[in-house]
């Protein structure tokens, strides 16, 4: 999965250009097993970077920042409370093809090896999006993975959801249109210092509800996320 998610990154830095984008401004972003994903894979890139040059076709340079949203980033931490959430250990160890794995694909673990010090050097900003109410992943994931990042010297920080679940922030919250907090935090750093992107986020008009709320308060008890 790393593999092809680094072929589509290289896709988007490749191409973006032709269909009208800024190749200066390319954001990377994951949910749950994307932020996952997506942090994995940024931190093999950057390794390979760092490591006797070896060829590829995209930088960790082109990408301007990293969000993760209610993602997972040390799986040995992680086990125990997916077994008790009903994906068993025996399972889990069998789609990650052994225990030995764990550490290999664990980007909170994979940063504090120091023979990849001069590796995280290269990673770009990295903001953890995370609700304070997520039973599939602990907001505890974000926070942990965020103050290991910084105490290595990356650009870093997690942003917490008080009561949001794995579900709200992507989901629901946007269905229920007017304000919508993550979304908001998203656009403010992407838009920082470009005062004449900000003037307009200001006046943007409210979004539109897409969904009653009775509909997503029963999505939001029923949801096993």
């Amino acid at each position: 999965m790393v593999k092809d998610a680094s072929q589509g990154i290289s896709f988007v830095c490749n191409h973006i250009a032709d269909y009208g984008g800024d190749p200066n401004r390319v954001y990377l972003m994951g949910q749950s097993a994307g932020a996952h994903i997506g942090a994995c894979t940024l931190i093999d890139q950057a390794i390979k970077e760092a490591g006797e040059g070896e060829s590829s076709s995209w930088s960790v340079s082109q990408i301007k920042a990293y969000f993760g949203l209610s993602g997972g980033y040390n799986l040995l931490n992680l086990v125990d409370h997916f077994h008790h959430r009903g994906l068993y250990r025996s399972i889990f160890l069998a789609i990650m093809e052994g225990e030995q794995s764990l550490q290999r694909f664990s980007p909170e673990l994979m940063i504090q090896d120091p023979n990849v010090r001069n590796a995280v050097s290269l990673l770009p900003p990295i903001i953890l999006f995370h609700g304070t109410a997520d039973y599939s992943i602990p907001s505890d994931a974000s926070k942990s993975f965020a103050e290991t990042l910084q105490r290595l010297g990356v650009t870093a920080r997690s942003i917490l959801y008080e009561g949001k679940t794995h579900t709200d922030l992507f989901l629901q919250d946007p269905m229920r249109g007017g304000r919508d907090d993550m979304f908001e935090d998203l656009v403010a750093i992407i838009h920082e210092g470009d005062s004449e992107a900000l003037a307009k986020d200001a006046v943007a008009p409210p979004r539109r509800r897409l969904v009653p709320e009775c509909m997503l308060k029963l999505a939001h008890r029923v949801s096993p996320f």
